[in-house]
């Protein structure tokens, strides 16, 4: 089996993923391979995992991944930095098993005469102004919704309803559900201008086009990327036909993950 291995500069992170390549190459079933991998082995934390993903994101849908961390527990990873051998144990044991998760599609129009973007978030994309307020106006399924004023808006998978959505006051959604979620930043709400104020929950089937009233002074981030000094013109956001898909030899139940991260360390005495 093709395994790679992406890591960030720490100095635990760069210890471990040398501990990899040495135990990978001294395995009879494994093989590494930076380029057509089968098997992504992420090591740090969330933000080394999202930065492996778009960098394998062509062939996101022929890998599977898998994450150590090598600092605070996170939602993707679920090995910990001194369990390389249990790792790589399963990892000559594989039998093709995974869980998959629902990704974000982002088509991004401009005003100029340059090509459209295309793109993937596994957690979510903002869109943001520069100066004063964001006003834009939200459709669902090419239906007029409302029209937004306030700081920015938030579109967020399942999985990364627990980052920054969580921050803005949206729903934790079960990644089992194969749906997006549009929440409000700061939203403006007077006798004059007036927005739903609550997160939306988008099925399949339905999706979201953003068109703002001021084209420029616009920052749309995707995951960690950021797209500015570029006119807007409109952005549609729905469910990816791609999906992202983990190596299940030990995967941790999402609602064990929200506990863990956001409440602690508890009984129910």
């Amino acid at each position: 089996m093709k395994v790679a291995i992406y890591s960030n500069d720490g100095k635990t992170s760069n210890k471990v993923a040398n501990q990899l390549r040495n135990k990978i190459s001294n395995s009879s079933l494994l093989e590494y391979d930076g380029l057509n991998p089968e098997i992504v082995i992420s090591v740090g934390g969330d933000g080394t995992l999202l930065s492996a993903f778009h960098h394998y994101n062509d062939s996101v849908n022929n890998i599977r991944f898998v994450g150590i961390h090598t600092g605070h527990l996170g939602f993707y990873t679920d090995w910990r930095d001194y369990e390389v051998s249990k790792l790589i144990d399963s990892l000559e044991h594989d039998n093709g098993q995974s869980v998959s998760y629902p990704l974000l599609s982002i088509k991004i129009e401009y005003t100029d005469d340059g090509p459209d973007d295309n793109l993937v978030a596994l957690n979510e994309s903002t869109l943001k102004q520069i100066n004063g307020t964001m006003v834009t106006d939200v459709y669902i399924k090419g239906e007029f919704f409302e029209k937004f004023r306030g700081d920015g808006l938030c579109i967020s998978t399942p999985t990364g309803s627990t980052a920054y959505n969580k921050s803005v006051g949206g729903a934790i959604i079960n990644p089992q559900l194969n749906a997006i979620q549009v929440s409000e930043m700061a939203s403006i709400n007077n006798r004059v201008f007036r927005t739903l104020g609550s997160p939306i929950i988008i099925p399949p089937d339905e999706w979201i086009t953003i068109v703002p009233d001021n084209p420029m002074y616009n920052i749309l981030t995707c995951d960690q990327l950021f797209i500015k000094n570029r006119f807007i013109k409109s952005i549609s956001y729905s469910i990816s036909d791609s999906r992202i898909y983990f190596a299940q030899y030990r995967h941790t139940h999402f609602w064990k993950r929200v506990s863990n991260s956001f409440i602690g360390v508890h009984n129910n005495d």
